[in-house]
């Protein structure tokens, strides 16, 4: 196998590995950070019982409510100081490294009124903490916590992913379009043979003088191929007839003459070659340097 297929080869391997490792790292990111919320919250609402003294009422299942977002619910009412929410729940989240970056709702189960919020920033100055010395009467309460920006983390990581996809395709549209500017390059400078002031492509039939193309039909550029590997040297006609013609079917025997005569008036534009017919053996090039 030739290195650039190899390299196409691996280019889109590295693709499909990295569009995989980006499926799947937003997957399993989201689906741990969704179980470690939920952790958490639990232990948030088991902190908030005891501050009430109140170890034996269930906390209920947390929802996620919504993207990011969460419901803590608890079975019996409670009541308990703002600040103490704001510090157990900075703890908990802090155990298990969640994103500094919420708003933490305490919502009355009877209207659904916020009874009490606040929210956290990575940046102090910017998180707010109202009324953190005022106890919310004993009552049903629920607490959603919404994450602000939690994508910015796997954002992050798509980013990566997406320039390292990016840089993927576009070594592998570099490859393609080298691999075909060296095709062209092939074709346009394939191997030739200088014939005085031309240059004899045998591959394409064709002579080149001066960018300008003058076709050969087969059977002439088989007889110059013969020339140019002889130059100078007289080539028997019957060497040139069992050569290009033999396994050609029949042959006319002026046929050999009429080929020389063309190759002669593609040949007569520069003066340094000629053709010369040696009378009763054969042809010769004859190349004058």
């Amino acid at each position: 196998m030739k290195r650039k297929p190899i390299y196409i080869f691996i280019t889109l391997i590295f693709i499909v590995l990295s569009t995989w490792m980006l499926s799947c790292s937003d997957e399993e990111n989201e689906d741990g950070l969704s179980e470690q919320v939920k952790v958490s919250l639990r232990d948030v609402g088991h902190q908030l019982l005891l501050t009430n003294q109140d170890s034996t009422s269930l906390i209920l299942p947390v929802i996620e409510i919504d993207n990011s977002k969460y419901k803590l619910s608890f079975q019996s009412q409670l009541s308990f100081e703002p600040g103490d929410l704001v510090d157990i729940v900075k703890s908990s989240f802090k155990k298990v490294n969640l994103p500094n970056n919420y708003r933490v709702e305490v919502i009355q189960c009877s209207d659904k009124e916020v009874a009490y919020s606040y929210e956290v920033n990575n940046s102090e100055e910017k998180s707010i903490i109202p009324c953190a010395g005022r106890f919310l009467p004993n009552n049903c309460y629920t607490i959603e916590v919404k994450f602000n920006n939690i994508t910015t983390s796997f954002n992050s990581n798509k980013t990566l992913l997406y320039f390292l996809i990016f840089i993927g395709f576009s070594l592998l549209i570099f490859l393609f379009n080298k691999r075909k500017q060296t095709n062209t390059a092939t074709n346009d400078n394939s191997t030739y043979a200088s014939i005085g002031s031309f240059q004899f492509y045998p591959e394409q039939n064709k002579l080149v003088k001066a960018a300008v193309e003058i076709s050969l039909s087969k059977k002439e550029c088989e007889l110059l191929e013969i020339f140019v590997a002889n130059p100078n040297q007289v080539i028997k006609r019957d060497e040139l007839m069992k050569k290009v013609w033999e396994d050609n079917g029949v042959f006319v025997g002026r046929s050999l003459d009429t080929y020389i005569s063309k190759l002669r008036k593609k040949l007569q534009e520069d003066t340094s070659i000629k053709l010369t017919n040696v009378h009763g053996v054969g042809y010769k090039l004859e190349l004058n340097h």
